[in-house]
């Protein structure tokens, strides 16, 4: 460990490879789990409780399990998905599945704020509910939904850590391999700094693009004429 910057900047690049992909996938599983969530809700778009209620108690279940657990839980599942369960791909499958539970419940929150005025005035005017959904729902939690999925990728900043620590490469392998066990504080610190600079940068970049599509009103959603 002569290099530590390089080291640094090695590790540093698979963790932001293992965050990325993962926020990728985490997104498109979990916007249309957490749109489901509200609509199939009584007195949602399409109610449907049955549904609501199966889909809710996994993403309870599934918020409930401790990252190190959910990763060994699920070895099976990455080794069939990727053919290992070392590095810094096997890594995703585990933050993708951690993640989606926590993006669903963003989603949710983020379009019950929506002012029901507006969702309902777009069903007086004929709005089909994909049309409202598109038109009204998502476009009225647009920035609350970027500062919920800032927080999303933090956290999954935060796993890709704790799956460095057995074997997924990334800051957190570096950490506790080279830091910890070979007790090198210059390593530890180092990974310590560059962590807390990407959550403060991730942090920043959410406010920013949440305060360019903040706004304080809307025009009235059209009618559907399909």
């Amino acid at each position: 460990m002569g290099d530590l910057p390089r080291a640094l900047g090695v590790a540093t690049l698979e963790t932001l490879y293992m965050t990325s992909v993962a926020s990728v996938l985490v997104a498109l599983a979990g916007l249309p789990l957490g749109v489901l969530l509200v609509v199939t809700d009584r007195g949602g778009l399409w109610p449907v409780p049955a549904l609501n209620r199966v889909l809710g108690t996994l993403v309870n279940v599934g918020r409930s399990i401790p990252f190190i657990i959910l990763m060994v839980a699920i070895v099976p599942l990455t080794r069939l998905l990727v053919g290992t369960t070392i590095g810094t791909t096997a890594a995703i499958v585990p933050l993708v599945v951690a993640a989606i539970p926590f993006m669903g419940r963003v989603v949710e929150q983020a379009l019950r704020e929506v002012d029901a005025g507006r969702v309902e005035a777009a069903v007086a005017m004929g709005s089909t509910p994909p049309r409202i959904i598109l038109r009204v729902l998502l476009p009225e939690a647009l920035p609350s939904l970027v500062r919920g999925a800032a927080l999303v990728v933090i956290s999954l900043l935060g796993y890709s850590a704790m799956a460095g620590a057995v074997g997924g490469g990334g800051l957190g392998d570096l950490a506790v391999k080279y830091g910890y066990m070979r007790f090198r504080v210059d390593v530890m610190w180092g990974c310590l700094a560059v962590l807390l600079v990407l959550v403060q940068l991730l942090q920043w970049l959410g406010e920013r693009l949440a305060s360019r599509f903040d706004h304080n009103g809307s025009p009235s959603p059209s009618p559907d004429h399909t």
